[in-house]
């Protein structure tokens, strides 16, 4: 926050006590001017909740419809976090859709015509993306091919080798515990209440851990005399994170709970969350991104940490690609269709650069939800898929533009 918000906030309190609305507004105003970046898609996000949820009359936040929300869009928020982290790098990849599709293949035919055992199909599934990312990884890393033309190979390469795979047929059904991991949802517990109890518990861990991280956060900002957000604002922030997460608690708590896959996502987001924040990987990522030159002037080894980051798209791709094979039950030749690119609309949509160098975890599972909202909802009033897809085009050239809009206007 830059000093003129700090000073607001230390200005003299008008008499009787507190600040006054039109002051306690403007400092609101330029907390949200400073921080455009971070908060502008997550606004958009509720505003589009908002505005579906009445259009729908209210079939957008049942229960039900919650928690298929979830699992509908489950895969395409693994592979974005993945993404993200590609285009923080400055770089782009093209082949996580194929790659989805040839790992779902892999364990039909490891577990439906080998009969091997769920667990150690997932383990060899999970090895064979790691490999895939390592020698895109390399080719990209060390031997200096365009990401955008490896990748581009990787999806024909990828998607021919699914077809050969499966004969150009479709294979299922996968062992029910494979199936758990993209239908299921929490187990029962506990006396009998209108709630699920385990989720009811798992939001409240999950409120007290936002509440506490916030707090947290802003002590060490202060003790390194960096400008926070007034403290009405940030009681503001607070009040509307635990409500939004108490909402969607209640919502999946009183249909079957939270989801398994819901579960596995939480896990991502804040391990990455984490990474990218608190690492020294993480760091090394933003540097190669924002500027190569000074990053290898600083020591950074750029070429390790590209083929690291390729190496981690692979992984979580076939971790999508399990994901969405488990929830069809069945993997298909056609399966993965378009996924690179809502995984890179949702990166974009949720922050991140074209230039690279900028965005965060948060702000892709932002822009994910984003899409899904909106192909949830235009599910929901009939819209055609040709509308959906023009609607989509333009919320990413919006999202696009508002990023060099911000730009410009930081530079000026």
């Amino acid at each position: 926050m830059s000093t003129d918000v700090t000073a607001t906030s230390q200005a003299p309190a008008p008499p009787g006590g507190g600040r006054s609305g039109a002051g306690l507004l403007q400092v609101m105003l330029n907390g949200l001017r400073r921080n455009m970046r971070q908060y502008g898609m997550l606004i958009a996000l509720g505003l589009i909740v908002v505005l579906f949820e009445v259009w729908t009359g209210g079939d957008l936040l049942l229960p039900r419809n919650v928690s298929n929300l979830v699992l509908q869009n489950s895969y395409i928020l693994i592979l974005a976090i993945g993404m993200m982290l590609v285009i923080i790098a400055g770089h782009i990849d093209l082949s996580v859709g194929s790659l989805t599709a040839f790992v779902g293949a892999t364990a039909a035919v490891l577990t439906v015509e080998h009969h091997m055992a769920w667990q150690l199909a997932v383990l060899l599934c999970l090895l064979v993306g790691a490999a895939a990312g390592a020698v895109q990884g390399f080719l990209i890393a060390y031997c200096g091919i365009p990401s955008f033309i490896v990748t581009l190979a990787g999806m024909l390469l990828f998607r021919g080798l699914t077809e050969i795979l499966l004969k150009g047929q479709t294979l299922g059904p996968f062992p029910t515990g494979l199936q758990k991991a993209g239908n299921g949802f929490l187990p029962e517990v506990g006396p009998y209440t209108n709630y699920h109890n385990i989720t009811l518990l798992l939001g409240l861990v999950i409120i007290a851990s936002v509440v506490w991280q916030e707090v947290r956060d802003r002590r060490r900002q202060q003790e390194f005399s960096l400008d926070v957000l007034p403290a009405r604002l940030f009681a503001l922030k607070l009040v509307a994170l635990v409500a939004a997460v108490l909402a969607v608690t209640l919502l999946l708590a009183s249909y079957k709970g939270a989801p398994i896959v819901l579960i596995l996502l939480g896990v991502l987001v804040v391990g990455y969350g984490y990474v990218m924040r608190n690492t020294v990987f993480g760091r090394h990522i933003y540097a190669i991104g924002g500027n190569l030159p000074a990053a290898k002037l600083s020591g950074v080894k750029d070429q390790r940490v590209t083929f690291q980051v390729f190496l981690n798209m692979g992984v979580l791709a076939a971790l999508a690609g399990l994901v969405v094979a488990a929830r069809l039950n069945a993997a298909s030749p056609k399966a993965g269709v378009n996924y690179e690119l809502e995984a890179i609309a949702s990166s974009f949509i949720g922050g991140a650069s074209m230039s690279g160098g900028v965005g965060t975890v948060l702000g892709a599972i932002i822009g994910g939800l984003v899409l899904g909202v909106l192909n949830n909802g235009m599910n929901l009033l009939s819209v055609g898929t040709d509308w959906q897809q023009v609607i989509k085009g333009l919320a990413l050239l919006a999202a696009v533009g508002f990023d060099v809009w911000n730009k410009r206007r930081s530079g000026s």
